[in-house]
């Protein structure tokens, strides 16, 4: 396993994470088996893997509290995150999704966000969470002031009810925001060969000013592991049902799928694999998390981190993705 700090801060975390999403079970996971998963977080353990990422929307706690069970008595060997904004506890916010029968709504207002960390820190039985990410950021028509919601999470990290304060799927002007106030250390978006964007504004800034960007859904929903092709797609339910990857956009992407595959072949390796090492060379501000649901799923995840590739493969990829990225903004 190797290793980089989280920000500026002196947490030593694995480059890669466990992405406990998957583990929470609900509708979007209806086979999740929590014998399985607390098994498949401690074998992550075992290999190295020493931050777990999970929030309270996932499975409406039950993430939380299996990765609560699977790291007792070993609390001081993982680096927790988990999250704050989507908020299922009363009507206040503004409204999102429903899911498992719940109404879940933005809400980052110094209320709620107090009820949540107290919460979290029950379900996974610790008494401080390392990384502490707002989910979301708040909006119309219940939008809390940055500033609010910062001043809570600073005021959290001074009684050390958290030790590091992230925000998820922010802007980069949010970003710029907490910088001001000395209040984040890690940012939290999509990144992979099939979405790109974050390359264009929150990994520079990353890169500039010493934070860590915590890339989510690096293998696109597992189709970068090569496991489906043109003839045989997974079916569109769970967390496919609305992933335009899966619908208009599956064709080009299967182009890029079949490409990396073909890379991946000539170097001995997996498209899972070479999918995570091309983001791990991309910036030593990247930080991947893998959704791992099994103690299968850690195999490539591993071969990933040990796989180190030249200039030339990067290339090769790159322009797989400028391949699809413009076929993308032609159907657009």
């Amino acid at each position: 396993m190797k290793y980089r700090p989280i920000g500026r801060t002196s947490l030593k975390a694995s480059v890669v994470t466990f992405g406990a999403m998957g583990i929470g079970g609900g509708f979007r996971y209806p086979d999740a088996d929590d014998t399985v998963s607390v098994r498949a977080v401690r074998a992550a353990l075992d290999r190295g893997v020493n931050v777990v990422d999970t929030a309270p929307v996932y499975g409406f706690g039950h993430s939380e509290e299996v990765v609560g069970e699977a790291i007792r008595g070993r609390r001081d060997d993982v680096i927790i995150a988990t999250k704050c904004g989507l908020w299922w506890g009363d009507d206040e916010g503004s409204y999102r999704f429903t899911w498992d029968g719940h109404a879940v709504r933005r809400n980052l207002s110094p209320r709620t966000i107090r009820i949540e960390v107290e919460e979290s820190l029950r379900r996974l039985g610790t008494d401080r969470i390392d990384i502490y990410y707002t989910h979301n950021p708040a909006m119309p028509p219940f939008l809390t002031p940055i500033e609010d919601t910062i001043a809570t999470l600073v005021e959290l990290r001074d009684e050390g009810k958290i030790l590091t304060i992230g925000a998820s799927n922010c802007p980069p002007e949010d970003v710029e925001t907490y910088l001001a106030h000395d209040a984040i250390e890690i940012v939290q978006r999509r990144y992979s060969l099939l979405a790109r964007e974050v390359r264009d504004d929150i990994l520079p800034l990353c890169a500039s000013t010493g934070l860590s960007l915590h890339a989510y859904s690096p293998l696109a929903n597992g189709l970068l592991t090569g496991a489906f092709t043109r003839s045989a797609p997974p079916a569109r339910e769970g967390s496919r049902r609305d992933d335009p990857l899966f619908g208009d956009r599956f064709g080009p992407a299967m182009d890029l799928v079949e490409g990396l595959t073909a890379v991946a072949s000539s170097l001995g390796t997996t498209p899972g694999a070479l999918a995570i090492a091309y983001l791990l060379a991309s910036s030593d501000a990247v930080n991947v998390i893998c959704g791992i649901r099994r103690e299968s799923h850690l195999d490539d995840v591993v071969a990933g981190v040990e796989l180190d590739i030249d200039a030339s493969v990067t290339a090769a990829l790159d322009e797989l993705a400028e391949d699809f990225e413009a076929t993308a903004r032609e159907t657009a």
